[in-house]
C-alpha cells in the first residue's frame, strides 16, 4: 500500500500507531560498536530519502551523474524498497546514501553499498563503506513504534551488552616456517621426557602396580640420572592414558569404571576397564610421563673429518638410565678430530665439574632414553650401533653434528661448534633452607666423580649395561668398557 507522509506523533488529529513508515533495522554491528553513536543509523530510525547511483552523496542534486532519488512514503513499503534494491544491483548502481529521521529534528545518513542478504535470492540489506562490518535492512514499522525504539535506546544498548558475545576461529600459521627457523634443530622440539608404563606385578602382565609405584620409578630415575653427573633438571610430570584391548584374567582383575560410583576407586590404580558397545573390554593403562631439560640447553658441536684421520678420539658408553656420553678422549693428538673440533676441552670442562657430557642428538637425532616397559626395561639406543654409525661417518668423510648438555652457561664453549646455542630451560630456583629436605643416597644411587679422580678410573670403570629392551622384539646390550669403545 501507498505510505503516507511521515509527520511528528503530536500533530493534532493523527495516531501515529496507524502510521505505517519505513524504518531501518540494524544486522550487524561495526568493528567498534559504533552504530550506537547518535550520527549512525540504528534500529528504528524513520528512513526519509534514498538516493541511489555512482553519484549518490550528501551534496549531490537531484538528477545529477545518474543519480536517483526516492523519497517518503514509500510506495508498498518495505517491498517496494526491496525491489527498488534489487533493480538498483541488477544493474550495478550500488552507491546508496539513506537520510534518516529520529525524533523531530534529529537526521543522520548512512553511505552504503547493495549487497545480497545472506541466504535469500532476492534480498538486498545495506553494507556500510566506512566498516563493511555494519549492515542494515528495512521493515515496516508504525511510527509509534519507531518513536519507542529511538526512547529506549539507552536500554537497549545495555541489553546488547548482555547479549555480546565473543567469537573465535581458525586462522593459519606458516608452521612449515617457523619450525624451520625458530627450532634450535629444525623440525625438532627441545622438550624431553620418558614415558613410564606401570610394572606388571605377576608374569603374565595381568595385574599391573598402582600409580604411586609409577610415580616413585619415575622419581627415582630422574634422582639416579642427576646423581651419576647427567645435568638435567625436573621440569613437569603428568599422567598419559593408554588405550589397550584386554580379556582374561587381566580383564577380570581390573577396576570397573561403569558408573560415577566407581570413579573413587580409579585414583591410584594404573589400569582399569570398561566395556565398549561391541561387549569387547577395553583397558587403560595409565603411564607416567616425566618431563626434564638439560640445566643450561643443549650446544651443537660440528666434528669435522679429514683425509688422514684414523679415528674419531673419543669413546661412548651408556649410563644405566640409558643416556649417551663421552667417556673419554684422546690426548696427546691435537689433529684428532676430537681436539679440533674442541670436544675434548669441553669432556675435560665436564670431569672438573664431576658431569657427564651427555650426547643428546646425533646427526640432529635424539639418541635420549625414552620410554620404560612394563618389564622395567629403559628403551634407549645401542652404543654398538652408535658406534657403527659415527665411524661410517670417518669412513664416508662426513662431518658429524653431535649435540650435548651444558651444565654452566659461562663455560668458555669451542669456537668449532655451532652458534646454534639456545637455553631451553628456566632457571632452577632454589627452595628456602627452612623447607630444603636433606637427600640421603643409597646404596644402589651413583654419586658423580670428584674433581681430584684420575683420569685413569674413568678408563677403568666397567659399565655393565646388560638389559632388556621394551617391546616384544627385544634385544640384549652387550657389556662394553669405555678403552675399548672407541670410535
Amino acid at each position: 500500500m501507498t505510505m503516507d507522509r511521515n509527520s511528528p506523533p503530536e500533530t493534532p488529529g493523527r495516531d501515529s500507531k496507524s502510521i505505517l513508515v519505513l524504518s531501518i533495522e540494524c544486522l550487524k554491528g561495526t568493528s567498534k560498536a559504533d552504530e550506537w553513536k547518535v550520527d549512525m543509523l540504528q534500529t528504528g530510525d524513520i528512513v526519509e530519502e534514498i538516493l541511489i547511483g555512482s553519484g549518490s552523496s550528501s551534496s549531490s542534486s537531484s538528477g545529477s551523474g545518474g543519480l536517483t532519488r526516492y523519497s517518503a512514503p514509500f510506495k508498498n513499503g518495505k517491498g517496494g524498497v526491496q525491489k527498488i534494491l534489487h533493480n538498483s544491483f541488477k544493474n550495478k548502481e550500488t552507491s546508496i546514501v539513506v537520510r534518516v529521521r529520529r525524533g523531530g529534528d534529529e537526521f543522520a545518513e548512512l553511505h552504503a553499498c547493495v549487497v545480497p542478504e545472506s541466504g535469500y535470492k532476492n534480498k538486498y540489506v545495506l553494507r556500510s563503506i566506512a566498516d563493511p562490518n555494519y549492515s542494515v535492512g528495512f521493515t515496516d514499522r508504525s511510527e509509534a513504534e519507531c518513536f519507542e525504539l529511538q526512547a529506549s535506546r539507552s536500554s537497549r544498548i545495555v541489553s546488547a551488552l548482555q547479549r555480546a558475545k565473543l567469537q573465535d576461529g581458525y586462522v593459519g600459521y606458516p608452521w612449515e616456517k617457523r619450525m624451520q627457523e625458530l627450532l634450535d634443530v629444525p623440525n625438532s622440539s627441545s622438550f624431553l621426557s620418558l614415558l613410564l608404563l606401570p610394572k606388571a606385578s605377576d608374569p603374565v602382565a595381568s595385574r599391573y602396580n598402582d600409580l604411586e609405584d609409577t610415580l616413585a620409578r619415575a622419581n627415582a630415575w630422574l634422582h639416579a640420572s642427576q646423581a651419576s653427573g647427567v645435568p638435567i633438571v625436573f621440569m613437569n610430570i603428568q599422567t598419559e592414558s593408554l588405550l589397550t584391548k584386554i580379556s582374561g584374567e587381566t580383564a577380570s582383575s581390573t577396576v570397573n569404571a561403569g558408573s560415577l560410583s566407581d570413579l573413587s576407586n580409579l585414583a591410584h590404580v594404573s589400569l582399569y576397564g570398561f566395556e565398549d558397545y561391541h561387549g569387547v573390554d577395553i583397558g587403560v593403562v595409565r603411564a607416567v610421563r616425566l618431563w626434564y631439560a638439560p640445566l643450561c640447553g643443549e650446544f651443537a658441536i660440528e666434528v669435522k673429518i679429514q683425509e688422514e684421520d684414523t679415528k674419531l678420539g673419543f669413546a661412548i658408553s651408556r649410563t644405566e638410565e640409558g643416556f649417551i656420553f663421552i667417556s673419554s678422549v684422546m690426548d696427546g693428538d691435537e689433529s684428532a678430530p676430537s681436539t679440533r673440533s674442541g670436544l675434548s676441552n669441553l669432556y675435560k670442562e665436564a670431569k672438573s665439574a664431576s658431569r657427564l657430557l651427555v650426547v643428546s642428538r646425533v646427526s640432529n637425532e635424539k639418541v635420549l632414553p625414552w620410554m620404560v616397559s612394563s618389564t622395567g626395561a629403559v628403551r634407549c639406543f645401542d652404543t654398538v650401533s652408535l658406534s657403527q654409525k659415527l665411524s661410517l661417518h670417518r669412513h664416508a668423510k662426513v662431518p658429524i653434528l653431535i649435540h650435548v648438555f651444558l651444565w654452566d652457561r659461562t663455560l668458555p664453549l669451542p669456537s668449532a661448534g655451532s652458534a646454534r646455542f639456545k637455553s631451553v630451560s628456566p632457571p632452577v630456583l632454589a627452595f628456602p633452607p627452612e623447607i630444603q629436605l636433606a637427600h640421603q643416597l643409597s646404596q644402589n644411587q651413583i654419586l658423580p666423580l670428584p674433581a681430584d679422580v684420575p683420569n685413569d678410573a674413568v678408563n677403568e670403570a666397567e659399565f655393565r649395561l646388560d638389559r632388556d629392551t621394551a617391546g616384544e622384539a627385544s634385544f640384549r646390550f652387550h657389556d662394553f668398557s669405555p678403552p675399548n669403545n672407541w670410535v
